[in-house]
This record gives C-alpha cells, structure tokens and sequence, in this order.
C-alpha cells in the first residue's frame, strides 16, 4: 500500500513533483460581499506531479469536479473578443477542410455560451453543444445553439449515439485539461464521431508551461498538464489517434490536435511527426527533465515580491486587468492581497462587486479604470496582453504603465 496519489490515467504511484503551489482557494471561486465578510473560504492543496510512466502532468484529485462547475460557474467565452475572433476562424478552418455543409453536424464538447458553434449556425450548419454548466448553457440556447447540460463521458457519448446523433466534426477546446477522469472523457467520443469524423482538441502545450515557466496555469480547475506524448496514449487507449497537429499562440502556446477513428483512412502528417520529435528532444519523455521547475517558480516569486516592494516604496498604485484563474494562481503563491493590489478589472458582468479568492483584491468594471487611476496596470491574463494593451491605452494620459510578472516582472508599455 502507498499513501501516494495514483495516476489518473495509468494508475501507477505519483513519485515526482513538477511544483507544490500550497493551499490555494479554487481559482473561479470569487466571493460575494457577504461570503468575504463570513471569513469562511476553503483552500485545497495545489500540487502537479508527473507521472515517471506515462508522462502525464497532473494535480492531486482533491476537489470534486461538481464543486468547480457548479450553477455559478463563472467564465463565459464570449467576453473575450479574441477569443470569439478564433472560434470563427476556426469554424471557416474547419468547414473549408472537410466540406461540412447543411446535412453536416457539428459537435462541441465543453460548448460554454455558444461561443464557437454559432459561427457554424450562421453557416446553416446544424450543431450540438454539450456543456455541464447550466448557466452557461442558458446563455448559448439564447443564442439558439442547440444545447444539453450534462458531463461528457463513456455513457454520455454511447447515450448519444443511440439517439442517432453522430458527429462529422467534433471540438473539444480547452477542455481535456478539465476532467478528473480523462481516458472515461476520452472514452466518450468514438462512439460519437462517424467513421470517418475527424474531432479537434485544443490545449496548453505541456512544453509552454515547462520551458516558459507558465506556473500560473497550474489550478485546480485544470486536473492535467498535456503534452503529445500522454496525450497519444490516451487517445489509443480509446480507439482513436492523432493524424495532424496545428501550433497555436493562444493560452500561452496551444496544440490543435487532429483526431480520427484507429481505423480511418487519415495519413499521419509531417507537422505531427515533427511535434513528436520536438517533444523527444525536448526530453518529455525523461522524467529528469521536469525537476528543476520549483526554482524557477520561486524565481518569479521573487521577481514580482521585489516589484511590489519597489512601487510601495515609491507610494505607486498597482491595479490588476482580469479576474482571470491564472492570475489567482499567480497572486496567492506570491501572497498578493488587496493591501498590494487595489482593484482588479473585468469585463465579465458576474464577476464584478465580488473578490477575488485568497487575495480578496475587489474585482470592478473596466470603466473604473478612469476613476481609480493605477499607477500600473498588472495584466494577469498574459495571453490576451495586447489586447488588454489596446483596450486601455488611454492609461498612459495621467502616465500608467503596464506590467506583467511571467517569466519576470517587467513593465511592458
């Protein structure tokens, strides 16, 4: 017997720790006034160990999943103009490559307000989104995307295709990171996807967050860390296989992975034989070469403990851009609170009047901005920096500037 963690996929003893990130409230839970006041806020250990077997990143299992995606689950895609911007080249991509027409349909798994599948509707391509939050559901059926509020899995997908519905495209975006119990997830979709369907993931690459020191990607919302190389064994494990791979700039450094059936007639290509090569060289498949990352998360630490220190001594402002979860991850392992942080901005109106967990920073509109007047803009959501960058530009008229803290803290513009 052992008191260590098993695999999530392979079930062999987790011996080896990517990062111990301490105890750290989950990333999407912003409080209300009234549980601020309460004092009570749980906090659950956040450490990411690797798997010496199958390679598999991943956090310890210590938060059910019903607890993160709950009724008020808070993140809604399209507040993100970027990002709707990529869904709709995605759904041009996607439609042009497979010749997906009105007797086509469209599968999205994790399909939140209908941020992708209505570019496909407005194509008069028949779609399905399958999302296990309902608020969000709500928003993508008043957008009338066809929507069903479930968890996706083995028996979902075999529920699924019993009702006849199969699929020529499915998407899986920013997801697969997601599932406590990624080959049951994994699992779900042959049975969904016609023979010859091809479906697409889209995740963080593994090698982003390694050599990019991208720690603040690390919650518990996020149960696995992926690479190519576990990625593979899941998908085979499963009936499936990857035959193409797209790099992307989002989220940091993405994979689009192009999946089919073990047994379809795709050809592996070029790009996805490099990628592996890539990986191998890069020594994924070595757990060696995951230890050192603790320091250099220290190192960034310090890099930004030193920048606060430096902007209180100089009797400057710091306000945050995002209630983003990367940047609750980054701000409780560096012990922010709102002494050090006045006031984070979002867009999304169910964040704001609430707070951000452990920090408890307040989280406001963005046309705050103008009345509080930082000094410095922290952007926490690195991924969207020139956006952000672009949206409030106006900052530089009383002399703000804008700062990020990944790799090192570094004022940007």
């Amino acid at each position: 017997m052992t008191d260590l963690p098993l695999c999530r996929f392979c079930k062999t003893p987790l011996t080896h720790t990517l990062v111990d990130l301490g105890d750290q409230p989950l990333a999407n839970a912003n409080l209300t006034p009234e549980q601020l006041a309460a004092g009570r806020e749980p906090a659950y250990p956040l450490h990411a160990r690797v798997c010496h077997a199958c390679f598999l990143v991943q956090v310890d299992d210590v938060v059910p999943a019903e607890a993160i995606f709950d009724a008020g689950y808070a993140y809604f895609s399209s507040y993100s103009a970027s990002w709707v911007e990529h869904a709709r080249r995605y759904a041009e991509a996607m439609t042009e490559r497979f010749g997906l027409g009105p007797d086509s349909l469209v599968v999205e798994v994790a399909s939140n307000d209908g941020y992708l599948l209505q570019h496909f509707l407005a194509k008069d391509i028949p779609v399905l989104g399958i999302e296990p939050t309902a608020n969000t559901a709500e928003a993508a059926r008043a957008r009338d995307v066809p929507t069903e509020v479930v968890f996706f899995n083995a028996q979902t997908g075999q529920a699924l295709a019993a009702r006849g519905v199969r699929a020529d495209l499915m998407a899986a975006n920013n997801v697969l990171a997601h599932v406590p119990d990624i080959a049951g997830f994994v699992a779900g979709f042959q049975h969904v996807l016609k023979d010859e369907g091809v479906l697409t993931f889209e995740f963080p690459h593994l090698l982003n967050l390694i050599e990019k020191v991208q720690f603040d990607t690390i919650y518990h919302e996020h149960f696995s860390y992926l690479s190519l190389l576990a990625v593979e064994q899941v998908l085979r494990a499963n009936g499936l296989r990857p035959f193409d791979v797209e790099l992307l700039p989002t989220h940091g450094g993405s994979l689009r992975l192009f999946v089919c059936h073990l047994g379809a007639g795709r050809e592996e290509t070029d790009a996805l034989r490099a990628l592996r090569d890539r990986e191998q060289a890069a020594g994924l498949d070595r757990v060696e070469t995951y230890d050192g990352f603790t320091p250099r998360v220290e190192a960034v630490r310090a890099s930004f403990s030193d920048f606060l220190a430096a902007a209180k001594a100089e009797g400057k402002s710091i306000a945050a851009y995002g209630a983003a979860a990367k940047g609750n991850t980054f701000l409780n392992y560096c012990r922010a609170t709102a002494a050090d942080i006045v006031a984070a901005f979002d867009a999304n109106p169910a964040k704001q009047g609430r707070y951000l967990p452990g920090s408890h920073v307040p989280i406001l509109s963005p046309a705050a901005v103008a009345e509080v007047k930082p000094d410095y803009v922290l952007i926490l959501p690195w991924n969207l920096k020139d956006e952000i960058i672009g949206q409030l530009g106006f900052i530089a008229g009383w002399g703000g500037r804008f700062v990020t803290a990944s790799p090192a803290t570094k004022v940007v513009a």
